[in-house]
């Protein structure tokens, strides 16, 4: 597959400066900066080890950085914990799958959307007109989103009995029920076979057509090198190089740290 032409605006949706983390002596993170664009997908790529899903986890609010800034829009927000960047539309995936395998697939799905409801005490103890309308409607637009992501016959499933594939796809319905602006999508298709990466390829081009800016680590380079409007290459905290698939894929710093000497001449 081609990548996919980007027609993000040049106005960055998330600017990262000089952003570092310190564990101990070792610094796993160090000096970073780069800007997404708004509607893009831009991949991070690396070595294991490299920094990746640290600095996912930085910018996604589990970790406090260092030094550095992040800036949503133009403004500050390293430090702030993941529930508040969720309401200012920034939702994750994680390597590991964080789903409730004893509830069904849609009440997955539902769960991701838990921040935008109003659940006052005293409305939900006397049930309230307004609360049920609002459950109702999440029921609706939870349903439109299995479907969105090619689950629409696992409605009433329960996890527990869906394959990893579908989980994976499952996973990425409920971040997106969170109605993100920024998606980050930590190795959607890890351990997934080739028709199932292939299912989820589609899915996150969807997902960027929708208007959802995504931001993916990814251990396929093939899938990165088609899908990815810019890339980020890591090695050992550092940032290595920056650029279209084109230009990463030639760059001789990339060639020799990561992509290996016969990467020039490939064709994704």
């Amino acid at each position: 597959m081609m990548a996919r032409t980007s027609t993000a605006p040049a106005t960055p949706v998330l600017s990262v400066r000089d952003l570092s983390i310190n564990f101990g002596g070792v610094r796993a993170v160090q000096n970073v900066s780069f800007d997404i664009a708004s509607g893009c997908i831009y991949s991070v790529i690396g070595p294991n080890g490299a920094g990746k899903t640290t600095l996912f986890n930085l910018i996604t609010g589990v970790y406090v950085p260092t030094a550095g800034e992040i800036l949503l829009d133009g403004q500050p927000v390293q430090g702030q914990p993941p529930h508040r960047l969720a309401r200012r539309g920034v939702a994750r995936t994680f390597q590991n799958l964080q789903v409730c395998l004893n509830m069904t697939a849609l009440e997955n799905v539902m769960v991701g959307a838990h921040l935008r409801l109003d659940r006052n005490v005293l409305k939900a103890a006397f049930r309230w007109p307004s609360l049920r309308r609002a459950d109702q409607a999440l029921h609706q637009e939870a349903a439109e989103l299995m479907r969105f992501v090619g689950l629409e016959h696992a409605l009433e499933a329960r996890a527990d009995a869906m394959s990893y594939g579908a989980l994976k796809r499952l996973e990425i319905a409920r971040a997106l029920a969170m109605k993100p602006r920024l998606l980050f999508l930590d190795e959607p298709a890890a351990g997934l076979n080739p028709r199932e990466t292939l299912e989820i390829d589609e899915l996150i081009r969807k997902v960027a057509v929708s208007g959802v800016t995504v931001v993916l680590v990814e251990h396929d380079m093939k899938m990165v090198m088609s899908l990815s409007d810019r890339i980020l290459v890591l090695d050992y905290g550092k940032k290595l190089a920056e650029g279209t698939a084109a230009e990463i894929r030639q760059d001789p710093a990339v060639i020799a740290a990561y992509l290996g000497a016969g990467a020039a001449g490939e064709t994704p």
